[in-house]
């Protein structure tokens, strides 16, 4: 079957021939404005020990139509919390951190194990679920774009591409996933349960 095959339900939207960046992103300005978008980002502090996520930062704090950046953080000290407040500071809009050490997250895992809601173990997948439960608490956006902080070749366009099919009020998208490659000598997680 060709990369390109179609199903209606499911899409693949490639990158064919030249686009221009500051175009898209001049699209998906007035958008926002009609859907705001909140940006998530899954973190542990390891990755704010990495160069990843200096490129990462630098070129999101150039993204105008965002209106809110969660970042959530796990495995994370108190001193290392505010660490990272301080180098959230070069993003252009409203930044939050959910820090799901802190007493009081670990409070409302305590009171939901108390009243037998079982929240999962620690993980990315739980940081992730406490960030869109808080975005949608915050009511301050429509759509919630997500992307993790160890993409070492990380470009805003990655974020634009992600956003724009389900911003954009003509084209009929609920979800979209984006694709970056992790070459190395082995499958990760996700790719290893997908194969399998």
């Amino acid at each position: 079957m060709s990369d390109f095959y179609q199903t209606g339900v499911l899409a693949t939207l490639h990158r064919l021939g030249e686009y221009k960046l500051e175009a898209l992103e001049q699209q998906l300005e007035p958008f926002a404005e009609q859907q705001p978008i909140a940006l998530v980002l899954p973190a542990l502090y390891t990755e704010f020990e990495k160069p990843a996520i200096e490129g990462i930062l630098r070129e999101l704090s150039q993204v105008r139509y965002v209106q809110q950046f969660v970042v959530t953080m796990s495995r994370t000290t108190a001193e290392q919390f505010r660490e990272v407040q301080k180098r959230l500071g070069v993003l252009p809009a409203e930044v939050r951190i959910v820090w799901n050490d802190g007493p009081r997250v670990q409070g409302l895992y305590q009171t939901l194990e108390d009243n037998g809601l079982r929240v999962g173990p620690d993980g990315k997948g739980r940081s992730c679920w406490m960030a869109y439960g808080y975005v949608l608490a915050s009511r301050k956006a429509d759509i919630i774009a997500l992307h993790d902080c160890d993409i070492v070749n990380y470009g805003r366009e990655m974020l634009a591409r992600l956003c724009y099919p389900v911003v954009n009020p003509n084209i009929d998208f609920e979800f979209c996933k984006g694709f970056y490659a992790r070459v190395s000598d082995r499958m990760h997680g996700r790719v290893t349960r997908l194969l399998m």
